[in-house]
């Protein structure tokens, strides 16, 4: 099994509309597919840097002198390309959440198909996994976090449930986590209902939200003028913020009208939103919630 089929190859890459001499950032490396494709549109003096946080991708590194690969979160992205010299950038390429290979390995707690612990970090660094928010969380915050990153309408029921459970013995693995929710998961929309419970376990453990808007805000200030962002959302809250964003640069309210009543904004939209066709998705199922949406620095 491949680490990662990358989601909309051609059309993410042809989005960053590639210089050979320019210098690129791929801030979600994985199993390094869409960066292999940014490199073999480069010229000898290109240059691409990529992220990943999961000690897992650095197996993935590709021998080649122009690229360099960041074992680090892409919250941090500004941080580490000044210090690896780069100041500002012509491209920045983002295919969010969680890779294939992450969902395939059943110990990393991301699957709904198998029994693990309560794990869900993409970065084994990090202090915050499942089992603490699932047995440390307080009613108040389980419950924003089933019904912020989950949409989840019963979010105070599940949540009550879970505090329940706790206080005969801990929640410790995916199985167990099931079986306490048992009666929330009739099964017309087991697998719907269960999805939506590990993401927003999920986005809270990696702090997924606010990292993208860090990451987002970061990209404005690096990007050249006429720079390209490229970016693959999986879900509505990432989508809405991604959207927004490359709209108005803003996450919430309008931006100011100039002396003429005109917006200011920092980008135009490149095209329209894509989604993967039903080749793709028949090749590639991970494909079938993908939305890729292309935005220019003006």
């Amino acid at each position: 099994m491949e680490y990662h089929n990358p989601v909309l190859l051609k059309e993410t890459v042809d989005g960053l509309n590639i210089k050979p001499d320019g210098v690129y950032v791929d801030v979600t490396f994985g199993g390094g597919g869409h960066s292999k494709e940014i490199l073999s549109r480069l010229g000898p003096n290109g240059k691409l840097f990529a992220f990943d946080q999961d000690e897992d991708a650095l197996a993935n590194a590709l021998p080649d002198e122009r690229f360099v690969l960041i074992n680090e979160n892409f919250r941090h992205i500004k941080r580490f390309l000044r210090f690896y010299g780069a100041r500002t950038v012509d491209g920045i390429l983002g295919d969010l959440g969680v890779s294939s290979h992450q969902f395939d390995v059943p110990e990393r707690g991301f699957s709904t198909r198998f029994d693990a612990e309560l794990d869900m970090r993409m970065s084994q660094k990090n202090d915050l996994n499942a089992y603490k928010v699932v047995n440390e969380y307080d009613d108040a915050n389980l419950r924003r976090v089933f019904l912020d990153y989950g949409e989840l309408k019963n979010a105070p029921a599940l949540s009550r449930t879970i505090i329940e459970a706790r206080e005969r013995r801990p929640i410790k693995t995916t199985d167990e986590l099931k079986e306490v929710l048992a009666k929330y998961l009739p099964e017309k929309v087991r697998n719907k209902v269960l999805a939506q419970i590990y993401q927003a376990i999920r986005i809270e453990v990696n702090q997924e939200m606010d990292v993208l808007k860090e990451f987002l805000e970061q990209s404005l200030e690096i990007l050249n003028p006429q720079g390209r962002l490229s970016v693959i959302s999986y879900h509505s809250l990432e989508d809405r913020l991604v959207k927004r964003f490359m709209k108005n640069g803003m996450f919430e309210g309008e931006p100011e009208r100039d002396f003429f009543g005109n917006f200011s904004v920092p980008f135009k939209l490149v095209g329209k939103l894509i989604v993967p066709n039903n080749e793709e998705i028949k090749i590639n199922n991970r494909a079938r919630s993908a939305k890729l949406r292309i935005a220019e620095k003006i």
